[in-house]
């Protein structure tokens, strides 16, 4: 017998599945257009339409793009500070109730969250910045980042920073209503509940971890339960489940649908991006995980962001690589950066590479059809530029 037919008869005889490249990666057809907005240190972002043409623009910083041309037009100035720009993240609110989105955004080391006031049509044409307003001074110096989510499902969203000092209390600010006056024309004002008075640490998300239908919140050390009653009225009982430096957002989500909500995390200073399936809950109220390896192929996945990239009505993950998250000094960070989605097929994560070599990733995530084409884009800022990703999938 030829050596081709011996081979032949024996894979059929052992019944090997013929592998479908397709079905081994199902983002394998996903293309991408990469466009460069600008180059600075600026490292957060948001989507959203700013100036009332029914399109939705980015925001990074010191910038804002409106759609279609995303050209650079100035809104705030911002301080550089060893190899950053003074801002953790950009979140958009129409803070005075005047019909157009505002930007909101807190610093690193500065305690102040400041809100910046959307000038209208005239001063949006000259270009002119925006007006910086106080929101409110917190207190409280050593910011990694913060997210801003419904976490009492009152249908208004909080704002829940995040601290890498560890003896730092966590607090969640909640948007309460204010009078304006002539001088402050917010309707909203930020008041503060600490749920951990000395329990801080890097990496925060925001979510039903425990399955109880109320929304906990994350931090790199465990999880904050949040209470039957009066949740702004008490300390949230701590648990201490997992130690990781974890990404922001840690994202809470039943990936595998099995009734029981995961974990994903991503190692925010070092190599490893994870899926940490939840197995069970003890009498005590922890939880256990298996946890899994999606890719430790780069370092630094500090952000990480969730959307429908290939239209199959099934969200994808994202995240890469922050470019210079230390300034080079993490493991890896002097690597080249990278972005990547990855899809759970037969119980596993497969990866497809949107761009490798250039675009990295900051704080923040941002997604949304910025082109009208119905398809997913995805916009980033960080220390290799701020990019729009247009998918151009068919």
């Amino acid at each position: 017998m030829k050596r081709t037919a011996f081979l032949s008869a024996l894979l059929s005889c052992l019944s090997l599945p013929v592998v479908n490249a397709q079905e081994t990666n199902p983002l394998s057809k996903l293309t991408w257009k990469i466009e460069q907005l600008t180059l600075d240190a600026n490292e957060g972002c948001a989507i959203g339409d700013l100036n009332g043409d029914g399109k939705p623009d980015v925001v990074a910083g010191r910038n804002w793009y409106a759609a279609p041309d995303f050209k650079p037009r100035p809104l705030r100035t911002i301080e550089d500070w060893n190899g950053y720009v003074q801002s953790n993240g950009d979140f958009l609110m129409d803070v005075n109730a005047d019909g157009r989105m505002d930007v909101i955004a807190g610093s690193f080391v500065p305690t102040e969250v400041s809100w910046y006031e959307n000038p209208g049509d005239e001063a949006l044409r000259l270009g002119q910045t925006w007006k910086k307003h106080l929101l409110v001074d917190t207190k409280a110096t050593e910011n990694e980042a913060q997210l801003m989510q419904d976490v009492d499902g009152d249908g208004k969203p909080e704002w829940v920073v995040n601290s890498w000092n560890k003896k730092n209390p966590l607090s969640v600010w909640r948007f309460n209503k204010n009078e304006p006056t002539k001088e402050n024309s917010a309707v909203v004002q930020l008041e503060q509940a600490v749920i951990g008075k000395s329990g801080n640490q890097h990496g925060l998300g925001v979510g039903d971890i425990n399955n109880d239908g109320r929304i906990d919140v994350l931090i790199g050390s465990g999880w904050y339960e949040h209470p039957a009653s009066n949740p702004w009225g008490q300390d949230w009982l701590f648990h201490p489940d997992w130690n990781i430096q974890g990404s922001i957002p840690m994202i809470v989500r039943d990936v595998d649908k099995d009734g029981k909500n995961d974990l994903l995390v991503g190692e925010g200073h070092d190599f490893g991006l994870f899926w940490w399936r939840q197995t069970e809950k003890k009498s005590d109220g922890s939880l256990q995980f298996d946890k899994r390896v999606i890719d430790k192929a780069f370092s630094q996945p500090h952000a990480l962001a969730f959307a429908d990239l290939d239209g199959d009505g099934v969200d994808e993950l994202i995240s890469g690589k922050r470019y210079f998250a230390h300034n080079g000094g993490d493991p890896g960070g002097k690597d080249m950066p990278e972005i990547n989605a990855y899809k759970l097929v037969n119980g596993e994560f497969r990866k497809s590479s949107i761009e490798q070599g250039h675009v990295g990733i900051g704080l923040q995530i941002a997604t949304g059809d910025l082109n009208g084409d119905k398809r997913i884009d995805i916009a980033v800022a960080g220390k290799s530029g701020t990019f729009i990703l247009f998918n151009m999938s068919k």
